[in-house]
């Protein structure tokens, strides 16, 4: 699988550390910057990431930052990509497995080597469910990108026949 990276500044070390470990996995990299620990603002990195995914020039991605969470919120900005801070190993996998997934955010401050290298494991092992309550869930997610209204609601096909039927 072709794996995009990106980092901002906090987050460049625990990325470096990772990238051969990725590539040993039997992944190519593709690295989207930072390319030092010099001060770098991550939305920059997070759309190069973000769009290497959503053009399908790579599968998934990874960014690092010092918590995942700007990076998260910078990556799920681009309309069409999922993207999930995850600090534990159910997560890691399930983000994948249940909602799609596809940029996995880590927080170099938060997590040292070993625990972040199994959780990209986890991560890049994952594979979306086939079962149709998920698809439907993930369509919904899609939806809300697609139907925004000026009344701020979110008007789709998949989420109006699934509030009918769906006990609040």
């Amino acid at each position: 699988m072709k794996i995009a990276v990106g980092s901002d500044h906090a987050g460049f070390a625990l990325k470096q550390m990772l990238v051969e470990d990725i590539k040993s996995l039997g992944h190519d990299v593709e690295d989207f910057g930072s390319y030092t620990p010099a001060a770098v603002d991550f939305p920059i990195i997070a759309q190069k990431v973000g769009t290497a995914v959503l053009t399908n020039q790579t599968e998934r991605g990874i960014m690092f930052c010092g918590t995942g969470i700007g990076a998260a919120i910078a990556c799920n900005k681009i309309p069409g990509i999922r993207a999930a801070v995850c600090h534990d190993i159910y997560s890691a996998h399930q983000c994948v497995e249940h909602d799609n997934v596809q940029i996995l955010c880590l927080g170099g401050q938060v997590i040292g080597h070993t625990v972040a290298f199994e959780l990209i494991r986890q991560f890049l092992d994952a594979r979306f469910s086939e079962s149709p309550e998920f698809r439907r869930r993930v369509a919904m997610l899609d939806d809300m990108e697609q139907y925004p209204k000026s009344d701020g609601l979110f008007h789709s096909p998949h989420l109006e026949s699934a509030d009918k039927n769906m006990p609040l």
